[in-house]
């Protein structure tokens, strides 16, 4: 009995596909996760009435001359712009974001509302729970949109123009 070609069935090893698919450079479609929003999203105040009301805070990014990393955490009044702290490191855990609020707390008292966004950092548990003990309610942004914290923003845009652009840093101590 004779068979077509249509008829004929290859068997093939999914590594060779897959080798030939990366050498020919195809790719699959990947579904992106869905951002998570954590922390409430109604009745929360878009803008701060009173100093001490509402803070925010965010990470901005720079290198050391060599190459090195720097991450720079910067935390404002957003009632009157001050800005409270900026934090320079290589990497800033979660830990390391509690040390510092605790000094800022020290210093001007816990704010009613504290405003950021999605970052690892942000949402860790740890810091959720110790922001509850000390009656700071967290306020997280919609993934994705920059626009609903514009203070911090807006500094990081002005800090990295006058400061960060200006200056090359040999190490984050220089920093």
């Amino acid at each position: 009995m004779r068979t077509n070609k249509c008829e004929r069935q290859w068997r093939v090893n999914k590594k060779r596909v897959h080798r030939i698919w990366k050498e020919e450079g195809l790719q699959r479609k990947r579904k992106r996760k869905k951002k998570r929003v954590l922390g409430p999203t109604e009745g929360v105040p878009v803008k701060a009435e009173y100093p001490n009301h509402v803070w925010t805070y965010d990470f901005i990014e720079d290198r050391t001359e060599r190459g090195g990393k720097l991450r720079m955490l910067c935390v404002l009044d957003e009632f009157t712009r001050e800005n409270h702290h900026i934090r320079v490191d290589r990497s800033i855990s979660a830990q390391k974001l509690i040390a510092s609020l605790e000094w800022l707390f020290l210093l001007h008292g816990p704010p009613k509302y504290i405003r950021s966004d999605n970052g690892p950092e942000f949402i860790a548990k740890a810091l959720r729970e110790w922001l509850a003990e000390r009656g700071a309610k967290t306020v997280y942004i919609t993934p994705g949109s920059p626009w609903e914290n514009p203070y911090i923003e807006s500094f990081n845009d002005k800090f990295r123009d006058e400061c960060l652009n200006m200056q090359v840093f040999i190490s984050g101590r220089h920093a």
